[in-house]
């Protein structure tokens, strides 16, 4: 294993721990998209599947949505001839209900997530799976903050750990502490048969590459920018903020923060 992959190796126990994300007989559903995310974490998770202290199982799962010139073929041999890795693939057409229903200018992301993640629902309350395992990463863990801040109004983010509205799946996190440069760095390395999303991946102006290309400005002169946003996504001071349910009356900020003099 070459020392990028022990080190994203690493990071992603560090969240098993700290969030118990993965335990004993657990079946998990790894939702494979056919990019360098998901696919460097089903490559990982099967090295700490053989290192853990305890059985667990997984299966790669990959939903072809039909969008035009996305084959499988050559990601499928790529997992199993070299890596060993059966890929389960589901078919759905949701590629046309995006086109048909979403308005012109519009992104096709949020209803296309949202098929996405019924189809996907289902298939792991149908197939006896205990947690689905999504490929997100540091920077979009970072990204997602930012853009609820700017655009919603709110401060929150993908959760490492959480349950669906229904209470039938538990989604889990494993690389959200994990940098995207170390997963492109190995993406490279393993020559990753990349499927291309041909539907969100031809519009520009989205919110998030915004986002993106902010943080990317901020961390010149200062590439600690990532890893600060996500510390501070674990050391929430709430008694700073102006969420009146997390203050009382006599309320007083326990910890110092920085106060920048705007006069």
């Amino acid at each position: 294993m070459s020392a990028t992959a022990e080190k994203i190796r690493k990071e992603m126990v560090r969240a098993i721990v700290d969030f118990g994300l993965i335990e004993p007989g657990d079946k998990l559903l790894v939702a494979v998209s056919g990019g360098k995310d998901s696919a460097v974490m089903t490559l990982m998770l099967e090295q700490i599947r053989k290192r853990a202290p305890f059985s667990f199982d997984f299966q790669a799962v990959l939903l072809d949505q039909k969008q035009p010139g996305f084959d499988v073929a050559s990601f499928r041999d790529w997992l199993k001839t070299r890596h060993k890795i059966e890929l389960t693939v589901i078919e759905e057409d949701t590629f046309s209900i995006v086109k048909d229903k979403t308005a012109p200018g519009k992104s096709f992301c949020g209803l296309c997530s949202r098929l996405r993640r019924g189809i996907l629902y289902t298939y792991a309350r149908n197939n006896g799976f205990s947690k689905i395992a999504l490929g997100h990463h540091r920077e979009d863990i970072n990204e997602t903050v930012l853009m609820n801040m700017f655009y919603g109004g709110k401060i929150a983010t993908m959760s490492p750990k959480l349950v669906s509205i229904d209470k039938r799946n538990i989604v889990i996190r494993p690389m959200v502490y994990v940098p995207e440069d170390w997963i492109k760095s190995l993406a490279a390395k393993l020559e990753i048969p990349v499927i291309p999303c041909n539907l969100c991946g031809n519009q520009e102006g989205l919110a998030r590459a915004r986002i993106k290309n902010l943080i990317r400005e901020l961390a010149v002169g200062y590439d600690q920018v990532g890893t600060s946003l996500a510390s501070a996504l674990g050391n929430v001071v709430t008694d700073s903020l102006l969420d009146r349910r997390h203050l009382s009356n006599d309320s007083v900020c326990s910890v110092d923060v920085l106060d920048f003099d705007s006069h």
